[in-house]
C-alpha cells in the first residue's frame, strides 16, 4: 500500500448481502470500498464508471467470492493491488490489519501493542475506523477491549455479519438470524500481506 492523494480514477459498484458496495481505484491499485451507507463514504467519485476495468473486475468477483463463502483458509484468493490514501500511521495500521487472519480477532489493544504503540489505542481505533477498503482490509476483525462488537463505520450489524461469515463471531455473542452461514476456519490460516 502506497500513501497517495484522494484520486480516484474509475469506480464501480457491487450488490451483496449486506448492501451495495462502491468500488474504487486508482494508478496504483484499489482505493476504496465502502458499503452505500458507510460512515466516511466519499459520495460522488469525479471519475468514470468502468465495469471492464480489470482491477475493478477483479475486486466484484472476489466480494462475490467471499459473500458465498468461498475464500476456504487453505488457499485464500489472492488480494488484488491496493493502494488506499492515507498518512503513514494509517498506512501502518491497515498493513497491520492484513496479518489479522480469517476467522480470528485482535481488540485495538492488542492491535495497537502489535504496532508498537500500546498508549496509542484511541488513534489505532481511528486509524481502523477511516479504513476506505472495506472487507478486503479486515477491519472488521477488531473489537473492543471486552471482546463487544463496536467501532464499524459500515455498521455494527454488517460488522457482526461479517465475522459470522469468517466464522470468527465470538462465542459470546450470538450470530445474526439474517446473515450467512457461520464458518469457521482453521486458526492456522497465515495472515496476508500487503
Amino acid at each position: 500500500m502506497k500513501t497517495s492523494t484522494v484520486t480516484h480514477t474509475a469506480w464501480t459498484e457491487a450488490d451483496t448481502p449486506l448492501g451495495r458496495l462502491l468500488i474504487a481505484r486508482n494508478a496504483q491499485g484499489l482505493s476504496g470500498l465502502w458499503f452505500e451507507d458507510q460512515k466516511y463514504h466519499p459520495g460522488t467519485i469525479d471519475a468514470p464508471r468502468d465495469d471492464a476495468d480489470p482491477l475493478l473486475r477483479e475486486t466484484v468477483a472476489a466480494m462475490t467470492a467471499y459473500f458465498a463463502g468461498r475464500d476456504a483458509a487453505s488457499t485464500p484468493p489472492p488480494l488484488p493491488p491496493m493502494a488506499p490514501a492515507g498518512t503513514a500511521f494509517q498506512q501502518a495500521v491497515w498493513r497491520a490489519l492484513l496479518d489479522i487472519p480469517s476467522g480470528l480477532t485482535v481488540t485495538y489493544g492488542e492491535l495497537a501493542a502489535r504496532l508498537g504503540r500500546p498508549e496509542a489505542v484511541r488513534a489505532v481505533a481511528a486509524a481502523v475506523g477511516r479504513n476506505p477498503v472495506s472487507v478486503l482490509i479486515p477491519c472488521h476483525r477488531v473489537l473492543g477491549a471486552d471482546g463487544s462488537l463496536t467501532g464499524y463505520a459500515g455498521g455494527l450489524h454488517r460488522k457482526e455479519a461479517l465475522l459470522t461469515i469468517e466464522g470468527g463471531l465470538p462465542a459470546t455473542l450470538r450470530p445474526s438470524p439474517s446473515g450467512p452461514p457461520a464458518r469457521r476456519h482453521d486458526n492456522n490460516t497465515p495472515g496476508v500481506s500487503a
